[in-house]
């Protein structure tokens, strides 16, 4: 794999590193030309003629989840701990693409778990909700793989998560509602059987603490 490297400048400069296949850009340039000459009547225009490479890598970025195993995500930063109330880590920005028409959604993730032995790094479980995001989705599909990853890993007393998102493919095409938004919801353990629990956790992530 081959890296492609660029110097992004910022406040302070720093150096951003990005990695592609070079094969798969290849394949996926060659494919997204062609898509152009048939959408685009000056596809050869100053503009476009770089388009197909860019989105190439883009692509590879937007879906680089695949290569990603979130549960050793959790394992890396797992710790022996007593504690066994709720943790929440709420309003994690996730971006992903629609699996149907390949159009964004995006919003926030809302995770909690209540510990059984184990803990995680907190950022570890933001980088499960990212690991799982960049990949093609559906927010059902997404909601439960970040459930069922947790439950697996850490095997908590329980998982919770809520996921809130706008999906391009109703605010764009279709039926064209600009403010929909879309709230998935999954549950395990106390948080499945305990309404006390869960009605505490709906709670703390519509409360702005902060």
């Amino acid at each position: 794999m081959k890296k492609d490297r660029s110097l992004i400048e910022g406040e302070n400069g720093y150096e951003k590193i990005e990695s592609y296949n070079d094969d798969l850009t290849l394949l996926l340039q060659n494919n997204y030309k062609n898509i152009l000459e048939g959408l685009v009547d000056d596809h050869e225009r100053e503009g476009l003629v770089k388009t197909p490479e860019r989105v190439a890598k883009a692509m590879q970025f937007l879906t680089h989840g695949y290569g990603v195993d979130p549960a050793e995500i959790l394992k890396s930063a797992m710790f022996k701990e007593e504690y066994q109330q709720m943790v929440i880590v709420k309003d994690i920005e996730i971006f992903s693409l629609c699996e149907h028409h390949l159009l964004p959604f995006f919003g926030k993730a809302h995770i909690a778990y209540i510990p059984n032995g184990y803990i995680t790094g907190l950022s570890k479980i933001a980088r499960v909700a990212e690991a799982y995001s960049r990949r093609l989705q559906v927010q059902e599909r997404l909601t439960v793989e970040i459930l069922n990853c947790l439950q697996d890993t850490l095997n908590p007393l329980g998982v919770a998560v809520v996921i809130e998102a706008k999906h391009l493919c109703m605010i764009m095409r279709g039926i064209q509602k600009q403010n929909s938004v879309t709230t998935t919801s999954a549950f395990t353990g106390a948080f499945l059987n305990n309404v006390k629990t869960r009605e505490e956790f709906i709670h703390l992530i519509g409360s702005k603490l902060s």
